[in-house]
């Protein structure tokens, strides 16, 4: 029988996954993965091409929305970060353990579920404000909409003007 399974080395710079054949033995690499790379980074693709191939009508043109008003709050032209995050602005943070990268200001997605929208530093503090949004969930630094509608839009963009103060204030990573 052979065993396949992900390998961390010590200290976990690098995963490695590996094909373990126990008749013969023999161990094969099948994968590494950096683990200290960023893997989200800006990559120069078409924004507008990638909102336009959303293919359900409501959730591109909430993306638009989203969009224009993070533009408007960022004063930033927006950018693809890896395939399927549109960012605008960076910042640069580096973690205790010494891990550090670049990441947008404040970002989304249109994923399939939901519209994600990444509000950097979490929602403490935003309690009053996630109150008067209207229909949403939250995850970790998520806040995840099933359409523009659901929600105060004024509310989503003082909560998103909060976000970016507080990410350009210096008191992240």
């Amino acid at each position: 029988m052979d065993y396949l399974c992900w390998v961390d080395p010590k200290p976990p710079a690098m995963r490695v996954k590996i094909l373990y054949n126990k008749r013969s033995g023999s161990v094969q690499i099948l994968k590494e993965h950096n683990m200290a790379e960023n893997q989200t980074r800006p990559t120069g693709a078409s924004v507008v091409d990638f909102l336009n191939a959303v293919e359900d009508e409501r959730k591109r043109r909430d993306s638009f929305a989203v969009l224009e008003m993070m533009r408007e709050v960022t004063g930033e032209e927006p950018q693809m970060w890896g395939p399927g995050i549109v960012g605008f602005g960076s910042y640069h943070y580096q973690y205790a353990s010494g891990r550090e990268g670049d990441s947008p200001v404040v970002s989304f997605s249109p994923r399939k579920q939901n519209l994600t929208l990444y509000i950097n530093g979490g929602f403490e503090g935003y309690e009053a404000l996630l109150q008067r949004l209207g229909r949403h969930t939250t995850g970790k630094v998520c806040l995840y909409l099933k359409k523009l509608d659901d929600v105060d839009q004024a509310v989503l963009k003082e909560l998103v003007q909060e976000s970016v103060k507080h990410v350009r204030s210096g008191h992240m990573g």
